[in-house]
C-alpha cells in the first residue's frame, strides 16, 4: 500500500489519551497504520500519496455500535406505534426479505454511513427467512470498504411459545448455533486492524430462549467472539420479562453469563442505579440509540450516568426502519442535546415552583459528543487499534472541508462546530489507508444502480409483490 502523507489540516482531533487538537495538523501512514501524528512541519515532506487537507477539519473515523441494515428496505412504516406494535406491524414485512435483499440494503446503509463519516460499523442482521444469509452483509461491506462488525442474530422464541414474533420468522437454535459456528470460522478476524469480526447477537428477551442465551454466550467465548443484545429497551419489555422470567431485564441477562466486557447490549433505556452499578463493574457495554428511542417513544437513557459511573458507552443509529436515517454525526448531536433536556436533570425546585436545572455543564459537551462516536464506541466494540489518531492505530480518518455554510460563524471552534452545527456529508474518508469517500463521493462502488435496485426490493416487500 506504500506511505501516506496528510498534511495543513486546520484542525486535527486526535482524540488521543491527552485529547490534542493540532493545528496545521497532519498524519503519515505507512501501510494501514498510522506512523506519525503532529503539526505538519514535524512530519516527512514526501510519501507515495498526499493529500493536502487546507481549511479541512480532520478527525477519527465514527464507529457505529448497532444498526440493522435490511431495515433500510422499510422505511417510514408505523410512524405512531411503539416498539412492540412497531415490531407486530414489521415483522410479517420482513418475512418477504430475500438474500439479494440483505446485500443491496448493506450496501445501501453502509454507503449511507460512510458518507456521513463512520469508517467502522456493526451490523445486528436478527432475520433469516427465505434464502437469507450473514455471507452477503459481510460481501458488501468488503464491497464499501468499509471496517465491519457482522452479528449473527436470531430470533427463535415464537408467538406459540409465548415470544412476540410470529413462528415462521423464527429459526431452530440447534442451526442457529451450527450456523454461528460455521460464520465465526469461516469469516472472524480476531487480530489487531483485523476489517472483519463475527458476534453472536441473539435477538432479544422477548424472541430467544434463556438457553440460547446461554448456548450462545457458551461458543462466544470458546471462539474470543462478541455478544450482543436488546436490552431494557422499553417498560414493556420490562413486564414481558417479569412475567415470562421473574426477574427485570438486565437480572435475566446477567443470570445467563450476558454481562462482561466482551457484552454490549443496545439501548438499555430503562435501568436502575444498581444495574447501572453492575454494568460499571464487568466492563459490560452499552450502545446508545437516542433517535430510534426517541421515535418509538421507548425513553431517554441515562447517558450521562453511565459515564459518571464508568460504563463503557458507544452511539449507534439503529434499524433505518425506526431512525429513519443512518447518520452518526447526527446521532451524536442528538445524544448531546437529548442528554441537556432529560427529566432527571431537573433537580430542585426554584421560587414560584418552576424547576431547576441541574446544569448544561453536567450534562453532555460537543466534545464529548464526538469522544462517544470515536472512543467510546470503539471500547464498546472492543477495539484497542481504531477510535482515536495515534502512532500504531488503524489509519481510519475522516475530514471535513470548513469552507461550507453549515461552518459559516463557527470557525472560531470547529471542533464543537461538527457537533453542534447540521451535520453534513464527509468529504474525505480514509479507511485501513484506503480513500472510500473524496470529494463527497464514494470511491468504491456505484451507488446509483443498487439504490435503483434497493428501491425496487422495497416495494416489492411492502405491497407483497
Amino acid at each position: 500500500m506504500g506511505t501516506l502523507l496528510v498534511k495543513n489540516t486546520a484542525v486535527l482531533v486526535t482524540m488521543d489519551d491527552q485529547r490534542r487538537e493540532i493545528e496545521d495538523g497532519g498524519l503519515f501512514i505507512r501501510d494501514n497504520i498510522i506512523e506519525q501524528v503532529g503539526a505538519t512541519a514535524d512530519l516527512p515532506d514526501t510519501a507515495d500519496e498526499v493529500l493536502d487537507l487546507r481549511d479541512h477539519i480532520l478527525l477519527p473515523g465514527f464507529i457505529n455500535t448497532h444498526h440493522h441494515l435490511y431495515q433500510s428496505l422499510t422505511r417510514v412504516l408505523a410512524q405512531e406505534a411503539d416498539l412492540f406494535t412497531w415490531l407486530k406491524t414489521l415483522y410479517p414485512i420482513w418475512g418477504r426479505l430475500t438474500d439479494e435483499g440483505v446485500y443491496v440494503s448493506t450496501i445501501t446503509g453502509l454507503a449511507e454511513m460512510a458518507l456521513a463519516g463512520c469508517t467502522a460499523s456493526s451490523d445486528h442482521l436478527y432475520i433469516f427467512p427465505n434464502d437469507c444469509t450473514l455471507d452477503s452483509q459481510i460481501r458488501a461491506a468488503a464491497e464499501i470498504g468499509i471496517r465491519f462488525h457482522a452479528a449473527r442474530g436470531s430470533m427463535s422464541l415464537g408467538e406459540s411459545k409465548g415470544g412476540l414474533p410470529p413462528d415462521h420468522v423464527t429459526e431452530d437454535e440447534t442451526f442457529i448455533l451450527k450456523d454461528s459456528q460455521r460464520l465465526i470460522e469461516t469469516y472472524n478476524d480476531n487480530g489487531r486492524h483485523a476489517m472483519t469480526r463475527v458476534v453472536l447477537a441473539p435477538c432479544s428477551p422477548f424472541s430467544v430462549t434463556p438457553d440460547l442465551m446461554r448456548e450462545s454466550a457458551v461458543l462466544a467465548r470458546e471462539y474470543g467472539v462478541r455478544l450482543h443484545t436488546h436490552l431494557a429497551e422499553t417498560i414493556e419489555e420490562e413486564a414481558f420479562c417479569l412475567e415470562l422470567f421473574g426477574k427485570r431485564p438486565v437480572e435475566y441477562v446477567r443470570s445467563l453469563g450476558w454481562t462482561g466486557d466482551d457484552v454490549w447490549h443496545a439501548h438499555c433505556v430503562h435501568m436502575s442505579d444498581s444495574e447501572i452499578d453492575l454494568f460499571a463493574a464487568t466492563g459490560t457495554g452499552v450502545a446508545h440509540c437516542p433517535s430510534s428511542n426517541m421515535r418509538l417513544a421507548s425513553g431517554i437513557a441515562p447517558v450521562v450516568q453511565w459515564r459518571d459511573k464508568g460504563v463503557r458507552v458507544g452511539l449507534g443509529v439503529d434499524g433505518s426502519a425506526s431512525n429513519d436515517g443512518g447518520n452518526l454525526l447526527a446521532e451524536a448531536r442528538q445524544a448531546m442535546l437529548l442528554q441537556r433536556v432529560a427529566p432527571d436533570r431537573y433537580l430542585s425546585q426554584k421560587p414560584g415552583g418552576r424547576g431547576g436545572f441541574a446544569g448544561i455543564a453536567d450534562a453532555m459537551s460537543a466534545r464529548q459528543a464526538i469522544e462517544l462516536a470515536t472512543r467510546g464506541s470503539a471500547s464498546v466494540l472492543g477495539r484497542n487499534d481504531i477510535g482515536h489518531l495515534a502512532p500504531g492505530m488503524s489509519a481510519d480518518f475522516i475530514a471535513f472541508d470548513l469552507n461550507q455554510i453549515a461552518f459559516a460563524g463557527a470557525l472560531h471552534d470547529p471542533v464543537a462546530a461538527v457537533a453542534l452545527c447540521q451535520p453534513s456529508r464527509v468529504d474525505l474518508s480514509v479507511v485501513n489507508g484506503k480513500v472510500v469517500v473524496e470529494n463527497g463521493r464514494l470511491t468504491t462502488i456505484n451507488l446509483r444502480s443498487h439504490l435503483k435496485r434497493h428501491n425496487e426490493i422495497s416495494a416489492a416487500m411492502i405491497r407483497d409483490e
